[in-house]
């Protein structure tokens, strides 16, 4: 078993080390130096589910790694007891090249992340961290690996070493080298079909996708790293919005913690980035997610509103209106939200596109 362990943090180590044909390398932050050794650790914690009030649920719960590092099929994430939340869980794999995390940014690294769904009521529920650490100390295994790869004594093993060691797992799960990847970037014109070339188009040009999910000349990461109000959820709620953010408002000065008020209720989860800043501006507004894998991480949103690619494309085709017969834009959809007037051959040509962001590793959802 160890020998098996050591084997998979050489290989998870390594992929550090050689970015994939279409992604830059992974930053690796300083304070936080990857190790073998480290990784190892990190994907032991990663799928302990001792780390939670019920003994049932861990990080890979809502993150597995047969499905692409999300939950799929489910809307919403399903924590202790069955308890669900109002998010949607977004897919690890390339998380590390994320300049914030969650979808509306409340932590500004993979570190700070992996602190809170202990402690989320309907995540993993624990009262505080204490019981994480006395899970680790009164292990033999666990408290031998920290001291190699911390070099600490069983005392001194702190969270902190916790979310240090998952955060470095994480960053191992990376993928690029789609087919599109080859064919754009690896010039194989025979590695997508004419259908997802002339999506390729509509994404850059009549679609205007590529305005959020940004490219780079050697590399893509399709995702700008900005907040827009792209009229989901929030629709649903316009009638409510002022009285709902003065609510908030009133109950985050009084010491309200947003990580649980955006996953216990429904209506504060559609407040979105505002949720985090204050700033109306921000109402409403969610984080541009990848379109990496996107064909294998249905369904789609940060509601999980949305059940196909289909959908999604022609929600942005209305202009950002759940209902165009009968619905108006809210009062803070973003800017470049209005109708595309795509024709169907354009959208069946875009979703072709999109599923060539597969990588191999998900093609069939992905098992490590």
């Amino acid at each position: 078993m160890k020998k098996t362990i050591a084997i998979a943090a050489t290989m998870l180590a390594a992929q550090v080390c050689a970015a994939p044909l279409g992604l830059p390398e992974v930053p690796i932050p300083a304070a936080n130096p990857q190790t073998e050794e480290k990784v190892a650790l990190g994907q032991r914690l990663f799928n302990d589910t001792r780390f939670s009030s019920t003994g049932t649920v861990s990080c890979a719960t809502c993150h597995a790694s047969g499905t692409a590092f999300t939950d799929s099929p489910k809307h919403v994430s399903e924590g202790i007891n069955q308890l669900t939340g109002t998010r949607n869980a977004p897919t690890v794999v390339n998380a590390a090249f994320n300049q914030t995390q969650f979808w509306d940014g409340r932590s500004p690294d993979l570190e700070d992340q992996a602190l809170h769904p202990f402690l989320n009521p309907v995540e993993m529920g624990l009262p505080d961290h204490g019981p994480i650490l006395a899970t680790i100390r009164d292990d033999r295994g666990y408290t031998r690996a920290f001291k190699r790869v911390f070099n600490i004594d069983t005392s001194d093993i702190t969270i902190k070493h916790v979310t240090q060691a998952i955060a470095a797992f994480e960053r191992t799960i990376v993928s690029g080298d789609s087919p599109f990847d080859r064919w754009y970037y690896g010039h194989d014109d025979n590695a997508i079909g004419d259908a997802a070339k002339r999506g390729f188009e509509v994404f850059l040009k009549e679609g205007r996708c590529v305005s959020c999910h940004s490219m780079e000349q050697d590399f893509a990461l399709f995702t700008d790293h900005k907040f827009h109000n792209i009229g989901i959820g929030i629709n649903d709620i316009q009638g409510k919005v002022t009285g709902l953010a003065r609510a908030f408002l009133v109950a985050k000065a009084n010491g309200a913690d947003v990580d649980v008020a955006v996953l216990t209720d429904a209506d504060t989860s559609h407040l979105g980035r505002f949720a985090v800043t204050d700033d109306l501006s921000k109402m409403g507004a969610f984080k541009t997610p990848t379109l990496r894998n996107i064909a294998v991480t249905a369904p789609y949103m940060h509601d999980g509103s949305l059940d196909t690619l289909e959908e999604v494309v022609n929600h942005y085709n209305n202009g950002g209106i759940t209902d165009p017969q009968s619905g108006n834009p809210n009062d803070f959809l973003s800017g470049g939200i209005r109708p595309l007037n795509l024709t169907e051959q354009q959208i069946t040509d875009l979703v072709a596109f999109m599923e060539t962001l597969t990588s191999p590793t998900y093609a069939n959802g992905g098992n490590r």
